[in-house]
């Protein structure tokens, strides 16, 4: 929605980066909600990229007489396909899902936070709108969960999940951080309907 809000309403072009679902299935999804995303991608104002492949990089990469390591060469590979693609159709506004899968690769935690700036450094650098997209570790508010290394690096950050409500789940969402913006901490329940998410920013969760 972000992405179709942007090229519909805006005349802000965008790309998708997929590190898992295929083209068919995000246009197939997109496609309940009206969105013609093969429509957009013909107009040259969308552009998919296919990242899957770089999961199946093996450990180790020979590039001449130099030996490269797959989460260096995974992240470079990222960052080299995100920036032609974005200069391809000009886009303003970017989408990189799921990010999980890069921070799966690194143990260490020096290592993934230097990764994770690399990574936003070189985001920057296309001067867009950037949304990445990951997955909690753990569940609840912020008091109840580690902070994830991404939420640390990141400008802003939006949390999307399900909490429970006496014997119901309540999707909830929270704004927790965004950085130069005076924000509504407040976890408020939200729905997904025929025109995308509708937040109901006058209700409370509990």
């Amino acid at each position: 929605m972000f992405l179709a809000n942007g090229f519909t309403k805006y005349d802000e072009h965008g790309v998708f980066i997929s590190l898992e679902e295929s083209r068919e299935q995000l246009f197939r999804e997109m496609s309940r909600y009206g969105i013609d995303l093969a429509r957009a991608e013909k107009d040259g104002q969308f552009a998919f990229v296919d990242a899957s492949p770089i999961r199946h990089i093996p450990n180790l990469i020979k590039a001449g007489s130099i030996t490269i390591g797959k989460k260096e060469f995974s992240l470079v590979s990222l960052l080299d396909s995100i920036k032609r693609s974005v200069s391809a159709v000009n886009a303003k506004r970017l989408v990189v899902d799921p990010l999980s899968y890069l921070m799966f690769q690194y143990t260490d935690q020096a290592e993934l936070r230097g990764a994770m700036l690399d990574l936003v450094e070189g985001l920057y650098e296309t001067k867009t709108t950037v949304l990445l997209a990951s997955e909690l570790s753990r569940t609840g508010s912020v008091t109840m969960r580690n902070i994830q290394m991404e939420e640390y690096v990141a400008h802003g950050t939006i949390i999307m999940q399900s909490v429970p409500v006496g014997k119901s789940l309540v999707r909830s969402i929270q704004v927790q951080k965004m950085r130069e913006s005076d924000i509504d901490r407040q976890p408020r329940p939200y729905k997904i309907g025929k025109t995308g998410i509708e937040v109901y920013s006058k209700e409370s969760i509990f």
